[in-house]
């Protein structure tokens, strides 16, 4: 798999609970995808994209590495990207 949905990607990574909260977090703009602010829950990321997200209290920066077929555990989706945030380069 070279590309995944983003609403998809944001679910299995564990970025929120649910796949419909990924939708609504893409469509309310507070989702970039290398800087660039993307309104379309199916926009295809894929890998080396760096997310930009706004979540309630927090800001998290993202980098995809990889994709699942199934949403797993916290472990597994640990996998699925390098977290950014605080590092610089």
């Amino acid at each position: 798999m070279e590309r995944q949905r983003l609403d998809k990607w944001l679910w299995h990574a564990r970025v929120v609970k649910a796949r419909s909260s990924a939708a609504a977090l893409v469509e309310a703009g507070h989702v970039r995808i290398n800087g660039i602010r993307e309104k379309a829950p199916g926009h295809a990321v894929k890998a080396g994209d760096v997310l930009t997200i706004a979540l309630d209290n927090s800001v998290r920066i993202l980098k995809v590495v990889a994709f699942a077929e199934r949403r797993g555990d916290a472990t597994a989706a640990r996998i699925l990207y390098e977290d950014l945030h605080g590092r610089r380069e």
